[in-house]
């Protein structure tokens, strides 16, 4: 992974508001993800912090599963913009949204450990992607995640969650 270029989030969405990826939100996490050098997986990085305990001294299982939608999200936007050939942050902006998150929670992961977040599309059918979500605490396999993710024009979903169609 290379920490030199910019991540994926402020690339494509430099105005992006969500609690977890988003680059403009002031009190967020601010994930950012990024391909990695070999060019099949988007990986990144984060340490939790201690108000995101769940038992103590271990993180809580629904702020793995926000890491774990954001990173897998920008995993499949991200293969979008290549499998067009496009650069991320190119007109018109690619968005998908969660379809579906299933985690599975295979050992305890620790407070105080760099996260690693590793993922990459394992099926896409059009509008749908497949993306398999690995974090790792340190070089211990705590969460898996196998998820879909659905290609939107965010305005009109923002219009049919709010009745105006």
């Amino acid at each position: 992974m290379s920490d030199v270029s910019p991540a994926l989030q402020d690339l494509a969405a430099p105005d992006g508001v969500c609690y977890g990826c988003g680059s403009a939100h002031p009190e967020g996490l601010q994930l950012k993800s990024h391909w990695d050098e070999d060019g099949v997986y988007v990986v990144a990085t984060y340490t939790p912090d201690p108000k995101f305990t769940g038992w103590p001294e271990l993180v809580y299982g629904g702020f793995l599963a926000m890491l774990a939608d954001c990173h897998s999200n920008w995993t499949a936007m991200a293969y979008h913009y290549r499998a067009e050939g496009r650069e991320p942050g190119s007109l018109p902006r690619i968005d998908c949204v969660t379809g579906k998150l299933n985690l599975t929670y295979i050992k305890p992961t620790p407070m105080g450990v760099e996260l690693t977040l590793k993922a990459r599309v394992e099926g896409d059918v059009g509008r749908k992607s497949r993306v398999i979500c690995e974090i790792w605490a340190g070089d211990v396999l705590t969460v898996t995640a196998d998820s879909i993710f659905v290609r939107v024009d965010t305005e009109q979903l923002q219009s049919q969650a709010h009745g105006r169609v």
